[in-house]
């Protein structure tokens, strides 16, 4: 009867229960990398599509003001690449998949959902303010042009603000996880 009772105090010991690394820590990081890439790409999608027809638009009323109006487009385009660095750096951390604690493998998706989400949202209001701006930026003679880049460099703000999170958090998150649990391959 004691036997038995020491047995199953050691079947659910704290110590024993949290010291294995959980195997699908790797898939839950591996979606921090997907977050990341397919967020921001969503927002620079957008913000290029939207832009991109307001631009179109304003084209027939003032094709000598076409290149000048790409900038919204151009922006928009600089918020893909903010979740393919992510992507990219959230990646390298992977390189031992075996013992990636939990901690770990959920403050990289962490990481992640910041750049792609805030990337998402930024290229939502340059694509907005992209069509908009060109447009009325045409019907006014260029005279808004100035206000229409001050805007757009705060809406591109907001990603460039996810991205430093997201950066802040991966860099420290490999340290901070690191000896959590050991290998659930031994």
């Amino acid at each position: 009867r004691k036997r038995s009772h020491q047995l199953g105090a050691m079947a659910f010991s704290a110590s024993t229960v949290l010291a294995v690394c959980a195997p699908q820590s790797y898939f839950i990081a591996s979606l921090g990398v997907a977050a990341a890439i397919v967020f921001a790409n969503l927002g620079a999608a957008y913000g290029t599509a939207k832009a991109g027809a307001g631009i179109a638009t304003m084209g027939i009323m003032r094709g000598d003001m076409v290149m000048r109006s790409l900038i919204p487009v151009v922006m928009a385009g600089v918020l893909g690449i903010y979740g393919l660095i992510t992507a990219v750096i959230i990646n390298g951390k992977l390189d031992k998949p075996d013992t990636l604690s939990a901690y770990t493998a959920y403050a990289l998706l962490g990481a992640g959902l910041c750049v792609g989400m805030s990337s998402a949202a930024a290229g939502y209001a340059i694509g907005i303010v992209g069509d908009i701006g060109a447009r009325c930026n045409a019907l006014a003679n260029g005279k808004l042009f100035v206000g229409m880049i001050l805007i757009l460099i705060f809406a591109e703000a907001l990603g460039l603000y996810g991205l430093i999170v997201g950066l802040v958090v991966t860099a420290s998150s490999v340290e901070h996880g690191a000896g959590l649990c050991t290998s659930y391959l031994s």
